[in-house]
């Protein structure tokens, strides 16, 4: 069999090889926290949006607005590597927060 080129098949093969018998039962929570997703450049966009949206009603926006967005279009914690690129997108576009500067 030939490596996958994709990232959920290079993740598949990677299963494979290290349980050739099927990940066990007992694994499966282990394995889900290892396959962390990060934000798409769209759901960037989006959040990035969404906090210009507050700043622009005259709220002073910070790390923890972006980290809320985050957990809500995720559901998930946000990575600080997502973070990072939510707050440089904004700061690009003339938006620092007011808790991080760039």
């Amino acid at each position: 069999m030939s490596p996958s080129t994709t990232l959920t098949g290079r993740i598949v093969d990677w299963l494979r090889a290290g349980y050739p018998s099927g990940v066990p039962r007992q694994d499966y929570v282990v394995l889900l926290g290892l396959l962390r997703r990060k934000l798409t450049d769209a759901e960037v966009h989006e959040i990035a949006t969404a906090v210009v949206g507050l700043a622009q009603q005259g709220e002073v926006t910070t790390v923890a607005d972006v980290e809320r967005l985050i957990n809500e279009a995720t559901l998930d914690e946000p990575s600080e590597a997502d973070i990072a690129r939510v707050s440089s997108h904004l700061a690009a576009g003339g938006w620092p927060l007011a808790d991080r500067p760039f």
